[in-house]
């Protein structure tokens, strides 16, 4: 299969091949890893009991998917990536904030991905053929981890979804003999070695565990998800057609690993550590496919992460080929592995992470969502292109490349995200206005859409205006040449 050329220019119609099953295959088989598996830990680890667990789950990645698969049909529109979509709203150069936004997320959740499924495997192996648990094992295991990632990533969403489809089965398979695995152990009551509720009582701990495990999901996904629909063309699927096969995929790619990870965090007496009583508890028969999930599994989400940090990169530096930007990033999410292996606890560093970003992501994808309203999709894909091009002009260049209401909206809402996030290291002042209880979500995402509102009320510049403007433009030129034509 050759590689992938396409960095985030605009892809011709006919190479628009794929189709809502492919959709449908990527979103769930690149999320049945450990990556994703180790987030419905989260609620037990903060003290939860069963349902306590799997309500904050189920009801946060609902919430968080009804505001995240209508990004979707943005690059079903534009045919080019969300990041690169977003200049429609802030502009050709201000769409660099979605490019850093989904540049961050998808490198957190690719060296998690990485971490985690390289801690099951030496654990496995320990008990398998007793390899050592020392530094050079972690090493070596992360290193060839990373490198299958990265072949995959370089080669492109072609090869991605090919192994996508694979693992949808394959990962399905292994979860179901998972469940028979670590049944017997099973048990719905909190861990007591969890020491009770992380935030002292019920609502803070379960909205806590709403956003960490549940919401943050579908959040990875505000600027990834047009790495797929622009390989699908509008003239042969419908928007509803892709909106269906989004809303599914994603519900189900979230859910069945992350209910998983809770079933087994409750059956391994998982409260304070996941890999290691994931691996202790499993038997004997089960060792094989714990190592296959673990590598496998591992490789295929963080392959499809690091495909698109590849594209993010490439959008904010032109010059740079997609093959070489995703190298780059590849060499950061591995740096991040170690770091976080050897200096964070992964309770600590997966809480932060996800609640900084899903903070100062979702008034972009707030933003970029009500654009994509108010224009009703009507994008014009060759001015998207501008920067890409080095070029300037074009109905998004607004003030210099950037939309400034929009930029400052999003700034606006991610600075009330920051300061109303709660962390295990760090509380914002805005707090005490929500009782203690983490909205930073919330509130970033409502700043941020109520001021994009109100700032572009009566703009003539106004973004979703500009498609319309020009096509005006366009009409009245084609007309004025007709009527020269028929004078002559």
């Amino acid at each position: 299969m050759p590689m992938e050329q396409r960095g985030v220019d605009t892809i011709p119609d006919e190479e628009r091949t794929s189709g809502p099953r492919d959709l449908v295959s990527i979103l769930l088989g690149s999320n049945l890893c450990l990556g994703v598996i180790v987030f419905g830990w989260l609620p037990p680890s903060f003290g939860l009991s069963w349902w306590e667990s799997v309500t904050s789950i189920v009801l946060g990645t609902l919430a968080g998917t009804a505001l995240t698969a209508p990004l979707a049909l943005i690059s079903l529109r534009t045919a080019t990536n969300l990041s690169t979509s977003s200049g429609a709203q802030f502009g050709v150069r201000g769409r660099l904030v979605g490019s850093v936004v989904g540049l961050l997320l998808a490198l957190g959740y690719s060296a998690l991905t990485v971490w985690i499924g390289g801690d099951v495997m030496v654990s496995v192996l320990g008990r398998l053929v007793g390899m050592p648990a020392n530094d050079m094992s972690y090493g070596v295991v992360y290193a060839l981890l990373a490198a299958a990632t990265v072949a995959g990533a370089v080669y492109g969403y072609r090869v991605l979804l090919a192994l996508s489809r694979v693992l949808a089965i394959g990962m399905t398979a292994l979860l179901a003999l998972g469940v028979i695995a670590y049944a017997p152990h099973f048990t719905t009551a909190a861990l007591p070695e969890a020491g009770g509720y992380l935030l002292g009582g019920f609502w803070p701990t379960w909205l806590l565990a709403l956003v960490a495990a549940g919401l943050s999901g579908p959040i990875a996904f505000i600027t990834l998800l047009g790495d797929y629909t622009r390989y699908i063309s509008p003239a042969r699927h419908s928007s509803r057609t892709v909106l269906r096969a989004t809303w599914l995929g994603l519900t189900l790619g979230l859910l069945v690993p992350q209910l998983f990870g809770t079933f087994t965090a409750y059956a391994a007496r998982a409260a304070l550590d996941y890999a290691g009583p994931l691996v202790s508890a499993s038997p004997a028969w089960y060792l094989v496919p714990l190592l296959l999930a673990a590598s496998a599994g591992s490789v295929g989400n963080a392959g499809l992460m690091l495909y698109s940090m590849g594209l993010d990169l490439d959008a904010i530096l032109p010059r740079a080929s997609r093959a070489t930007a995703t190298y780059t990033v590849a060499v950061i999410a591995t740096a991040c592995v170690f770091l976080g292996h050897y200096y964070s606890s992964a309770q600590d560093a997966m809480t932060s992470f996800v609640l900084l970003l899903t903070a100062i992501g979702s008034p972009w994808a707030v933003i970029t969502l009500i654009g994509f309203a108010r224009c009703r999709g009507v994008y014009d894909a060759e001015a998207l292109q501008v920067f890409n091009r080095r070029a300037r002009g074009g109905i998004y260049w607004y003030r210099a490349g950037w939309h400034i209401p929009a930029t400052a909206s999003w700034a606006l809402g991610a600075v009330v995200g920051l300061l109303a996030v709660s962390l295990p290291s760090y509380e914002g002042p805005l707090l005490s206005l929500t009782g203690g209880v983490d909205c930073s979500f919330l509130l970033s995402g409502l700043v941020g859409g109520v001021a994009y509102v109100l700032l572009t009320i009566g703009d003539p510049s106004r973004p979703e205006k500009a498609p319309a403007r020009e096509r005006a433009a366009t009409d009245a030129a084609s007309e004025a040449a007709l009527t020269v034509t028929a004078e002559n």
